[in-house]
């Protein structure tokens, strides 16, 4: 589209008018056992128009895309804007809030999505389930998804913002369900929708997914037989496909400084965290070097400027332990005096940029896995989110595992089933006492991150090497 030329058009007395065109084409094929299960695609596409007047945002969105159209919505946005105005709790300097950037934004890929067929996807779907089928009579049950997603940004406004982003985005999902007479167990890949990136058509040829719908088999297995996972103060290794959840929910929403701010407190919570404990508050060890990271090659949300129009760089919000930085975007950070990051973020074109995670990433240590394992008198392992819960303070918690493994003087040894542990937020993650290096770091992602009224289903990153937790509470389902 021709925002450019739209913008030119507005006869309007507006101190600032922005519009963000939004186009998102998703492609999902589901398998169930041997037979097909679901086919989607959806398209969508529409612009969501913002005007600042009198220190006052009012939006208004419309997938009409005509011009005179746009022209009328954006008269709307204003006579909405200047009756807010008059009733504002906040008034924003449209030259602080709004900035005319310009750039791009590609997604690392050797092709694009389009050029996979919808037999291309097929047959993956196919073989993944086939496989988990196949794998064993106990096997009673598997179900593979892929998701490909097509999504171009483009953000104009009235002080020269130029801006155009491409983001091609890959979801596969395993779950395979083995059962005996006593019990059932599921293994997936990764946990819920965990396996999700951006990345070309090139990625078939790069995924066995045979290797790992048969190891997620063999593990449901393993679990059948397995003794329920012990209750007692334990030290807790995490794989990084945990260490995802663990970052998403007492790192990455605590620190959104609208929850901060009270914006989410009646919808999706609140905070521990106060606007006073930025710079001072010690959240967790020594080790603890937690980044806002949106420049990651291939990572779920990596992007060059946020919904907002502001260039987005990698910053540290957690270093050396010590809570440095908010996660709010130009808005938030002016309302609260707290250094942030560019996170403004909408999920889609009918949707008005709110604070939202992107990449959180722990950054890796220097102990080897070899070194984390044996350094473990007596522990568990766990792998692979199943279950949360947490406050709505993001405070305290209770998370649940797929799959785990004992510590037994250094040595990994038999699996055991059911694992959960629980904490404190801040004491738990002072208790971390070592932090893989860069061969155990992982890179994973969640697809499904809910927030905001209305509701706003967002896509988000994390990373994380292999961690080290000491004497936590762990317990079993029994």
């Amino acid at each position: 589209m021709n925002l450019k030329k739209i913008l030119s058009s507005a006869n309007s007395n507006a101190d600032w008018i922005g519009l963000r065109y939004v186009e998102e084409n998703q492609n999902i094929l589901s398998t169930k056992k041997h037979s097909l299960d679901n086919v989607q695609r959806n398209t969508t596409k529409g612009v969501m128009i913002d005007v600042l007047i009198d220190g006052q945002f009012s939006y208004y969105a419309t997938p009409f895309l005509d011009t005179s159209h746009i022209l009328k919505c954006i008269d709307l946005a204003c006579e909405n804007a200047r009756t807010a105005s008059k009733h504002s709790v906040f008034r924003f300097d449209h030259e602080k809030v709004r900035k005319g950037y310009e750039g791009q934004y590609k997604s690392h890929i050797k092709a694009p999505l389009s050029d996979l067929t919808l037999n291309d996807i097929k047959d993956l779907a196919f073989l993944g389930s086939k496989t988990m089928m196949d794998f064993d009579s106990k096997i009673i049950h598997a179900a593979t998804t892929v998701e490909l997603i097509e999504r171009t940004t483009e953000i104009a406004s009235t002080n020269g913002a130029d801006i155009h982003q491409k983001m091609d985005i890959v979801l596969v999902e395993l779950s395979s369900t083995a059962q005996n007479k006593y019990d059932s167990q599921t293994r997936s890949n990764h946990g819920m929708r965990g396996h999700c990136f951006q990345g070309g058509a090139e990625f078939i040829q790069n995924y066995n997914i045979n290797n790992e719908a048969k190891q997620i088999s063999h593990q449901a297995i393993e679990l059948l037989e397995a003794e329920q996972c012990p209750t007692e103060e334990l030290d807790l290794v995490l794989a990084p496909d945990q260490m995802m959840l663990q970052i998403h929910e007492s790192v990455g929403h605590p620190l959104e400084l609208d929850r901060i701010l009270g914006d989410e407190r009646n919808f999706a919570g609140s905070s521990f965290v106060k606007l006073e404990d930025f710079g001072s508050l010690k959240y967790g060890s020594d080790l603890m070097n937690i980044v806002f990271d949106p420049t990651v090659a291939n990572q779920l949300a990596s992007y060059n400027f946020d919904d907002g129009g502001m260039p987005a760089t990698k910053e540290f919000l957690i270093k050396n332990g010590t809570l440095v930085r908010g996660l709010g975007g130009i808005e938030s950070q002016i309302r609260s005096g707290v250094d942030g990051v560019s996170n403004l973020r909408a999920s889609s074109w009918n949707r008005i940029p709110i604070d939202r995670m992107a990449n959180i990433n722990l950054e890796p240590g220097t102990s080897t896995r070899d070194e984390i394992i044996g350094s473990v008198e007596r522990g568990v392992y766990m792998e692979s989110n199943r279950s949360w819960s947490i406050d709505d303070y993001r405070n305290k918690f209770q998370f649940g595992c797929e799959y785990a493994k004992l510590i037994e003087n250094g040595k990994l040894t038999k699996v055991v089933k059911n694992p959960n542990y629980r904490g404190i937020t801040n004491p738990f993650w002072r208790s971390l006492s070592m932090v893989g290096d860069l061969d155990t770091f992982e890179i994973f992602g969640t697809p499904n991150c809910g927030k905001g009224e209305p509701n706003q289903v967002e896509r988000v990153g994390h990373a994380s090497p292999l961690c080290k937790f000491d004497k936590v509470q762990v317990f079993g389902g029994a």
